[in-house]
């Protein structure tokens, strides 16, 4: 593990915003890091505002998807929303077709399977609008790239609006509206949106017309928050803001779906990791075991005793992604064993009956094992499909574009994608993909790295720096947690190794004259000698507080120890 401490930001700016907000400038410093440097980019962060979020008729094509669903609407067409199975396309879906059912009777909804008809627009999916009488149909989370199936749609008089958050290939499909931030063409002011993020810009637009403000808009915030969680995108301009709003819905009046998933925990307020980490992955195990409409059924479902029975259904699914995941996880890591690959630059690992739901999923897995740009691998149908994950700061995609000759189609961000290929092609691929990374990444990146806000004392840590941080909440990539490490600690003799696998680390610390701090690594359990007999050790650290027995007290969560 590397410790990276972040470079003091400029000294000149930290006292100037320091002054100006009447912060102390350790504060001002970690403010300065995040890009924020002047009192109104401060009041934004701290004080988020939806009158911030911008017009959404800046967005490219903006004005034609909300004539053509106009349109529809008065020449009482029928209107499918369409979107992809993981947690971004299916609040999406849900958002969208909820407001429209709001205009127009017409509404349906279509998820792919993920099975039969893999991730994105698909030719099965357009059959269905034809047989069913659909004549406008609004992609959500996909399209950008599915040229062939608007063309095909397009012989059968069939509109499509597309609405996606990935980068376009070199060409655009023939929609009759396209919205994507990423397009080259779109100035939108913000380009970080999730597929939610650009379903509930379409909604506000449709909203305009009908004087609408945003708070007629609050109530569908929900979904957009989980999907900014979930999505990873950062945690900076229009997806802070929403998040933030959103997080304030499922704390208050979540929609009965959200509500049947979180109305068993005990927190008595959600944050964002719980969205990650409780709401999310619900949600996804419907895509990935079942089918992603049993989520859009759950979450447009208005009766809370309906959706408390259709989120149990999703609980079952969850736990049987769980152990598919340990199972499949356990697999992967024989199998680079079997082919002495511990030492390569990449994973690229197939097996033809792994569960194709949850190949992404191992593929993070792996990377905590090999931490290197990872490729999981099953058979769907006739073809090879795969998940993608990289490591900091390595962008996968674009290993992948210089791979294409040996892929059929691929897709995604910098840090995770998807593609398919043939059989015959798998190991050209996962030797071209070997040699690609073996190339361009940089020795450092195949080492975890943390990343070091700031050193301080334990003397430092007070309520009120507690109460500021707080308020740097929700957090999400571009706005981490802060990780702060302090030097010359010891336990007062309370280590111990917890966990019904007692692979955890519980600390009594103590850094010279301060009072103890009670401490928790999780996955730290074997470094415990390090921390007996009373030897100093540095740590690294966020700052929680615990709730125990309605008592809250200072936790602080160690990233590492040395």
């Amino acid at each position: 593990m590397r410790w990276n401490l972040k470079p003091n930001p400029d000294p000149q700016k930290a006292k100037q915003l320091a002054e100006a907000l009447k912060v102390d400038v350790f504060i001002a410093q970690l403010l300065v890091q995040r890009g924020i440097t002047t009192f109104e980019q401060a009041r934004q962060f701290f004080r988020p505002s939806l009158d911030d979020l911008h017009n959404p008729f800046l967005m490219k094509d903006m004005d034609k998807a909300v004539a053509r669903i106009e349109k529809a609407i008065e020449n009482k067409e029928n209107i499918l929303v369409f979107g992809d199975y993981d947690v971004d396309g299916t609040t999406a879906v849900s958002l969208v077709s909820s407001y429209l059912k709001t205009l127009h009777p017409n509404i349906a909804t279509y998820i792919p399977d993920r099975y039969e008809e893999g991730y994105g627009i698909s030719f099965m999916g357009i059959d269905f609008a034809e047989d069913n009488d659909f004549s406008l149909i609004i992609a959500l989370d996909c399209g950008i790239k599915s040229i062939d199936h608007i063309d095909y749609a397009k012989a059968k008089n069939i509109d499509f609006i597309i609405c996606d958050h990935h980068r376009p290939g070199e060409c655009l499909p023939n929609a009759v509206a396209i919205l994507d931030p990423k397009r080259n063409d779109c100035h939108y002011p913000y380009d970080e949106l999730c597929g939610c993020g650009i379903g509930f810009k379409l909604i506000q637009a449709l909203g305009v017309k009908r004087h609408q403000t945003i708070e007629d808009f609050i109530p569908y915030l929900d979904l957009v928050a989980t999907a900014i969680a979930a999505d990873i995108v950062p945690m900076t301009g229009e997806n802070r803001i929403l998040a933030h709003f959103g997080l304030q819905v499922i704390n208050s009046q979540p929609r009965p779906g959200i509500k049947a998933l979180i109305h068993q925990i005990k927190k008595k307020t959600l944050d964002i990791t719980d969205v990650v980490f409780v709401i999310a992955p619900r949600i996804n195990a419907a895509g990935r075991i079942k089918h992603g409409q049993h989520a859009v059924t759950l979450l447009t479902e208005f009766d809370f005793e309906q959706a408390k029975l259709f989120a149990a259904e999703i609980e079952k699914y969850n736990a049987d992604r769980k152990d598919l995941d340990k199972k499949i996880t356990k697999e992967a890591l024989q199998q680079i064993e079997d082919s002495q690959e511990q030492e390569h630059f990449t994973t690229v690992v197939f097996q033809q009956d792994w569960h194709k739901g949850v190949i992404g999923i191992v593929a993070s897995r792996l990377i905590e094992t090999y931490y290197r740009p990872t490729v999981v691998f099953t058979k769907s149908g006739e073809k090879y499909a795969a998940s993608a994950r990289s490591v900091k700061g390595f962008d996968v995609y674009n290993a992948l574009e210089d791979c294409a000759e040996h892929l059929e189609q691929f897709g995604g961000h910098m840090y995770a994608a998807g593609m398919t290929l043939t059989s015959e092609n798998y190991f050209k691929f996962k030797n071209a993909f070997e040699k690609v990374v073996r190339e361009t990444i940089h020795p450092d990146m195949l080492t975890p790295e943390i990343a070091i806000d700031a050193e301080i004392n334990f003397s430092d840590i007070t309520p009120r720096l507690i109460r500021i941080l707080k308020q740097f909440e929700p957090f999400g990539p571009e706005n981490m947690t802060p990780v702060f490490l302090s030097k010359k600690v010891h336990d007062t003799g309370y280590a111990k190794k917890i966990g019904s696998d007692q692979t955890h680390l519980k600390l009594q610390l103590k850094q010279s004259l301060t009072e103890n701090l009670s401490a928790i690594g999780f996955g730290l359990s074997h470094k415990i000698d390090l921390t007996t007999h009373q030897k100093r050790f540095d740590v690294l650290y966020c700052i929680d507080e615990n709730e125990w027995n309605d008592a809250i007290a200072i936790q602080l969560r160690l990233k590492d120890i040395r």
